[in-house]
């Protein structure tokens, strides 16, 4: 599983996306995935222009290979990370946290080719309908902002819709993982939660260990009552964000608990107090590795699996 429609759309050698995590996807991290054969993603988040133009040059300088940047929606500084986009000839855009609708001309005329997220059938037929150029659908077991449909759901009607490539994210951390994702109809995968952990990525060492001590039920959902949920890591501000919620906290109490916690924990290291985003497969992210170890075992434990699985139905 290695030259699919996306691997030849996107010019990588491994079907794979890292994902694009706020405050952690930065240029080291996305060229070292590049460097690996996969797409790596420099992240936006509601970073301002001057920021995001220094990642985008730093990695210009580390790989000569493709990669993204992710462009949050809801930020405040969204039109100007498109213009930044389309100025420095970005190749691939990937959007989260909404519909990129006004800025899909524009980009197609930079040649820029655009990959958004979506977490419904129904986001995904419009998507297609005004040119996008493949899909991330993401189930909620992701880290970070969710919707509501679980991968296994969600892929596989994803793919029934549309006619061009569908990306599986959410819930996949190993070869396991990503065969399953193939055997869904998918033609890549994104991948978050384990890239955490990896060498080259620079958030906060606290951050990585919480991950790596990470158990199956560790991942929980907070923030449902803004309309914004999220996926973390249960620490002391999830069980404070609790108490708010019912004590009957209004929508502005709940989002002030959670202003620059993300920060807090990814920078500077606070994980009580901190949001720690994580997928639900944090409880098998075990070990430290390097980005290009990561993308390699994951592929050959998914060829592994699917030339095993080809062999017993063949020998039956």
């Amino acid at each position: 599983m290695r030259k699919t429609v996306l691997s030849q759309l996107l010019d990588i050698e491994f079907p794979i996306i890292q994902g694009g995590m706020a405050w952690i996807s930065d240029a080291q991290l996305a060229a070292a995935v590049s460097n690996a054969g996969g797409l790596g993603v420099i992240a936006g988040g509601n970073a301002p222009k001057d920021v995001v133009e220094i990642q985008i040059d730093k990695i210009k300088k580390l790989t000569d290979k493709p990669y993204a940047l992710n462009v949050m929606l809801l930020s405040p500084f969204a039109d100007d990370i498109i213009d930044l986009a389309i100025e420095k000839r970005v190749p691939i855009v990937i959007t989260g946290a909404g519909s990129p609708s006004k800025y899909i001309e524009r980009l197609k005329e930079a040649q820029i080719k655009i990959i958004p997220v979506v977490p419904s059938v129904a986001l995904a037929k419009r998507m297609e309908s005004l040119g996008v150029d493949a899909l991330i659908a993401e189930g909620t077991e992701a880290g970070g902002h969710i919707g509501e449909l679980t991968t296994m759901a969600l892929v596989p009607q994803v793919v029934d819709a549309v006619q061009i490539p569908v990306v599986a994210a959410g819930g996949i951390a190993d070869g396991r993982g990503a065969a399953a994702a193939f055997m869904l109809g998918a033609d890549g995968i994104q991948v978050g939660t384990r890239f955490l952990v990896a060498h080259e990525c620079n958030v906060h060492a606290n951050y990585k260990e919480m991950v790596i001590d990470a158990k199956d039920t560790s991942s929980v959902v907070s923030g449902r009552p803004t309309g914004h949920p999220v996926r973390i890591l249960k620490n002391k501000l999830y069980r404070q964000y609790c108490d708010l919620e019912k004590k009957g906290a209004s929508v502005e109490e709940l989002e002030a608990i959670g202003a620059g916690a993300l920060k807090k924990a990814a920078v500077d290291g606070d994980i009580v107090y901190g949001s720690v985003m994580a997928g639900q497969v944090a409880g098998l992210v075990k070990k430290m590795q390097p980005a290009k170890e990561i993308v390699d075992e994951i592929f050959d434990e998914c060829n592994a699996i699917i030339m095993k699985q080809f062999q017993r139905i063949a020998s039956k």
